[in-house]
């Protein structure tokens, strides 16, 4: 028997399992069906957290997509599973460090009761995203069967390919995310962020999550289009994102070292498999 709860962050949804109390042991396919909406419990990510491979460090997890592939990183999954591992009984500290596959982030919990997460610095050479293209161009031309882009390759610990449009709310992300994300140019295909620029301190974004479609929200996808605006002088150091599922706030004071993640964390109910 497997125990989890259903967690989410502004709709960003998670099955959450505790595999440092239980034994958690699964495969691709039971986490694709797992992940299935009509036929099993239906999430974004499954998270799965782990006793620490690191001695400075208080849990690992493990991130897992919707279609059963594995993730590097999750920004809203940071703030559930801190969440969850108090709930659990885990551990009462306010302030915790994770590992994941793609690096260290440390979370602590606000007196308002949201969540912070200080996420990787942002990294925008082309080895580290990775990114294969002919030059390095800013921003890179991508061209793809529903058109040509504009996109700034950025890697959050995980891909993000960062668009910059006029107009969110009316843009085909399923079709063109999906070209994007799958694009030749992104090796281990890359989460695409749809970003409008209102004024240097609020966007609307909208993600195409790679092995989950479209998102409610998007953690790392909320920094990476804030890390692009700074990098391209769009923004300032203070951002509010305004994704479908709610608002987020991005800090990045001196454009250079870890970036501050705040929001909030819901509990939906627990279950068991």
């Amino acid at each position: 028997m497997l125990h989890f709860s259903k967690m989410h962050s502004l709709g960003n949804d998670f099955m959450v399992i505790d595999g440092v109390s239980e034994s958690a042991k699964f495969n691709t396919e039971q986490v694709a069906l797992w992940g299935d909406r009509q036929r099993g419990i239906g999430f974004d990510q499954l998270l799965v957290v782990a006793p620490p491979s690191d001695p400075d460090c208080d849990f690992d997890y493990l991130i897992f997509n919707a279609d059963g592939s594995e993730a590097e990183q999750c920004g809203n999954g940071t703030r559930c599973v801190t969440d969850f591992v108090r709930r659990r009984g885990l551990t009462q500290q306010s302030e915790l460090r994770w590992r994941s596959k793609g690096g260290i982030t440390r979370t602590a919990i606000e007196d308002s009761g949201l969540i912070e997460t200080w996420m990787p610095e942002p990294q925008f050479d082309h080895q580290s995203i990775p990114f294969c293209a002919a030059s390095e161009a800013e921003p890179e031309v991508l061209n793809t069967a529903l058109g040509t882009f504009q996109v700034l390759p950025v890697s959050m610990g995980n891909p993000h390919a960062v668009v910059f449009v006029d107009d969110v709310i009316n843009l085909d992300v399923a079709g063109i995310g999906q070209a994007l994300s799958n694009h030749s140019a992104f090796p281990e295909r890359a989460n695409v962020g749809f970003c409008q620029v209102i004024n240097d301190g609020f966007i609307r974004l909208r993600v195409f999550e790679r092995g989950a479609a479209e998102t409610q929200a998007c953690g790392s996808g909320a920094c990476a289009a804030v890390a692009a605006g700074r990098h391209s002088q769009r923004l300032s150091n203070r951002v509010k994102v305004s994704l479908p599922g709610g608002k987020l706030r991005v800090e990045w004071p001196n454009a250079q070292g870890p970036m501050k993640l705040v929001g909030d964390s819901t509990f939906v109910y627990q279950g068991q498999l």
